[in-house]
């Protein structure tokens, strides 16, 4: 990559996807300089102040409203509230010129060539030669928006299309133009994986681009098979959603959330540009669509879609299905098929294609009927939209959230198979796709030595796939560098003596096994290697111990083998921190309960920004039983400084717990206490995560890491906090804000916490405390409330408060 430096940005537009983009440039650390018109009239406020169109205030209202808006947004664009305070708002007259200052120029106003171009001319008159500028249009040709502009403007031109939302949607198209230099291209594609941890895929100029082309055929063509099968929308729903690696919201409730309207105006601009699709038909909207979008039943912006909530008289909520046929709201219905019984015992995603694509029912049909029209409309857009099959893969994953891309699924199902389903559905595939069968292809990709590698069509073999040194994708090594299994984990060699613990685990819960294959790891590391690892790529690090494990005991009042279990579950969290190599813990997605324990314990976290991460337990009727509670105080200790009220910082702690806390990022963790500024990392782009986290354990290992000694200076404070604690637990429930069995909860991690009820502040062991959590937390479990709440959340994945 060049060594051009982003230091600071200008977004042109402070809407939705403008205020959302700014956030994300905030986010990484960018200093951001956001503008917007000024406003043509007074609103009834600035009337009622007396103010004029001349003062700041007003000039600035259109932009600074947004930014609110956006930032009060759920879920929030910004990983730290903070990092608001990095975006300065200005307007398009009075801080135009202060373009000449920033080294990126980003223009998201409103979809219209005539706006665009206008704004461009304004912008060229302030803008710095060799300032990158750019469009984040959703499908306008970006050969049109540059046209007339200076020959510098126009080498450092191109589209970068994001997707809404910014902070959470992966995909980052780039598009260039007629005249755009190879190195900026080469610059955006680098900066936008490294440094705002998107998958950049570089697109043709072609309506719609790659994500929207795809994405938007394959609503549309479910638009028209729910017809013409006579499925319902739920029905759909349920084939098209988690059972395929996709959303849950899936197909109807996506439109619904995204906005009917928005879909419509891609789908009519697709067919408008696209005369020569050989699908161009199906890009027609179907009569419903037409009804729906005269009644404004357009999605959650409109209250009604094709889901609306309803609040009967009695206030009970529902939430009611449009029947198609009728256009009319009704209860909801349930989906039920055959086929999808049988892939209820496959939990890989990707080994459910064969089964689905041979089911005997109408999901059978669906499947094959889809699958063929995904698969054969893929295929014939190379090398229209672009000349590399795996970036149609990359931009559909990370533009619209599926596991898997169009042609990982042809490979799951067999291209062959594949070919078969396309031509019984009177459709044709590419004829590439037979001459990769020709050329003694029989995949799309394949695996060499940890790397993955697509077929390159024109030169008809297989080539690997630029840009992936920096990542180590598990699932490429999973099977050659393999040192131990069990059904719990896998201990995979990293190289340069560095081991990872990859969690197996369904919903990568903690259980006996899992805890088994951390101990296999520090023993092998130990022995052989140099540090450990624990990482895994799925969905979510892991939420927590197995609390079915745990309500099957406690059931079963077998409380001395709920003992042993706690008491493993604390031995190995404390091996993990001493063990005599280092060890590193990298978090991502959810991250809750006992992964965050195992997080707290390890040397250094390497924590993926998008890290929701808290000590949960409160919400299931115990206190974190796995060396948490002992954790949060021994932090609160080694926050005590002299002059400090340390029952006040120790309250922190103890609300941290109390209240369930959960980090909505990483960054909001290290207020938590859970992750720990100069020791744990943030990374931005998860791919890079594992990767990094080696070089760490590396470096920690080559600066001579020594085994840590066991702590006995944990200061407790005794009744002095003890009773602090339970007069303010009293009062709580005593007003209403926590039930019976909250406050007895309450007020066995006050003990914990407080180091039991000694009579003055006192320097204790960390085993010491350990006990205390065990103890109170084995209490707990005897409990008729606890178990209840086990239940409910075993039963439902939520919260019970009794």
């Amino acid at each position: 990559m060049s060594k051009r430096r982003i230091k600071k940005v200008a977004i042109i537009g402070s809407g939705i996807m403008g205020s959302g983009i700014a956030c994300h440039f905030a986010n990484i650390g960018v200093d951001v300089l956001l503008l917007d018109i000024v406003p043509r009239e007074l609103n009834e406020k600035e009337k009622y102040k007396g103010l004029t169109l001349e003062d700041k205030v007003v000039r600035n209202r259109l932009v600074n409203d947004a930014l609110a808006t956006s930032l009060k947004s759920k879920p929030s664009p910004i990983y730290h509230p903070k990092f608001a305070n990095r975006i300065t708002t200005g307007n398009l007259e009075d801080d135009i010129a202060k373009v000449a200052e920033v080294d990126w120029i980003m223009e998201v106003v409103v979809e219209r060539l005539d706006i665009k171009q206008q704004v461009f001319e304004s912008l060229e008159k302030y803008r710095t030669p060799g300032t990158l500028i750019t469009s984040n249009t959703s499908g306008i040709p970006i050969k049109f928006m540059s046209k007339g502009r200076s020959e510098d403007f126009q080498k450092h031109f191109c589209g970068t299309h994001f997707f809404n939302p910014a902070r959470y949607l992966k995909l980052f198209e780039i598009i260039p133009g007629p005249k755009t230099d190879p190195s900026v291209l080469e610059f955006l594609n680098g900066y936008g994986e490294q440094f705002l941890g998107k998958t950049s895929v570089v697109a043709k100029d072609t309506p719609a681009f790659i994500g929207n082309r795809i994405g938007i055929f394959s609503i549309m063509s479910l638009f028209h098979t729910v017809k013409d099968m006579g499925l319902t929308i739920e029905e759909i729903d349920k084939l098209s959603g988690p059972v395929i690696g996709r959303p849950k919201s899936a197909t109807f409730r996506t439109v619904d959330v995204v906005g009917l309207d928005t879909l419509v105006h891609v789908a009519n601009g697709i067919a408008e540009n696209c005369k020569d699709d050989e699908r161009l038909a199906l890009f027609k909207l179907p009569d419903f669509i037409n009804t729906m979008m005269e009644n404004k039943w357009l999605g959650s912006k409109t209250g009604q879609g094709f889901y609306k909530k309803t609040v009967s008289d009695e206030g009970k909520k529902e939430i009611l299905s449009l029947d198609l046929n009728t256009l009319e709201y009704r209860s909801a219905q349930k989906a039920k098929f055959a086929t999808l019984e049988l892939t209820k015992t496959i939990d890989k995603v990707v080994d459910r294609f064969k089964v689905l694509v041979s089911g005997k029912d109408k999901a059978g049909e669906f499947y094959r009927k889809s699958f063929a029209a995904l698969f054969a409309y893929v295929s014939n857009r190379i090398p229209e939209i672009t000349d590399e099959l795996y970036k149609i893969d990359d931009a559909m994953k990370a533009g619209f959230g599926w596991e898997h891309g169009p042609f990982q699924i042809w490979d799951a199902i067999g291209v062959e198979k594949g070919i078969e389903i396309i031509k019984a559905e009177g459709l044709t595939p590419a004829a590439w796709v037979n001459d990769m069968l020709a050329a003694g292809s029989k995949s799309f990709y394949s695996v060499k030595e940890g790397a993955t590698y697509a077929y390159d069509i024109p030169k008809k073999t297989q080539e690997k796939i630029p840009g992936q040194d920096a990542f180590i994708i598990l699932d490429n090594i999973r099977q050659s560098n393999e040192v131990f299994k069990n059904s719990g984990v896998v201990i995979e060699d990293l190289g340069d003596g560095i081991l990872n613990c990859e969690f197996q685990s369904k919903m990568n819960t903690i259980g006996g096994d899992v805890l088994a294959g951390l101990n296999k790891a520090i023993d092998l590391a130990e022995k052989e290697y140099q540090g450990l690892i624990v990482a895994n790529q799925g969905p979510n690090f892991s939420v927590g111990a197995n609390i079915g494990m745990i309500f099957m005991m406690a059931v079963e009042q077998e409380y001395e083998e709920l003992n042993a279990a706690i008491k493993y579950f604390q031995d190995t969290m404390m091996r993990m921190r001493y063990s005599s190599i280092p060890t590193i813990s990298a978090p991502h997605g959810m991250s809750l309960g006992g992964a965050c324990e195992l997080s707290m314990h390890a040397d250094k976290v390497v924590a993926a920004a998008e890290t929701y991460i808290g000590l949960v337990e409160f919400g299931v009727g115990v206190i974190p039983g796995g060396a948490g509670s002992k954790e949060m105080a021994l932090r609160a200790s080694d926050t005590f400084r002299k002059g400090d009220v340390e029952l006040n910082i120790l309250q922190e702690y103890f609300l941290t717990i109390g209240m369930a806390k959960v980090a909505t990022s990483a960054y909001e963790a290290f207020d938590m206490g859970v992750l720990q500024k100069g020791k744990d990392i943030v990374v931005i782009n998860k791919d890079r995560q594992i990767a990094t986290a080696k070089a760490h354990a590396k470096l920690m290992a080559e600066a001579g890491y020594t085994q840590p000694i066991k702590r006995n200076d944990v200061k407790v404070l005794g009744k002095q906090a003890l009773g602090m604690f339970l007069v303010g637990t009293d009062s709580m429930e005593a007003a209403n804000y926590i039930s019976e069995h909250d406050h007895k909860i309450a007020n066995k991690l006050a003990y914990v916490m407080a180091g039991g009820d000694l009579s003055e502040p006192t320097l204790v062991s960390e085993q010491y405390l350990l006990d205390l959590e065990r103890e109170a937390f084995l209490s707990l479990c005897t409990e008729r409330k606890t178990l209840e709440r086990i239940q409910h959340m075993l039963k439902t994945g939520k919260p019970l408060r009794n």
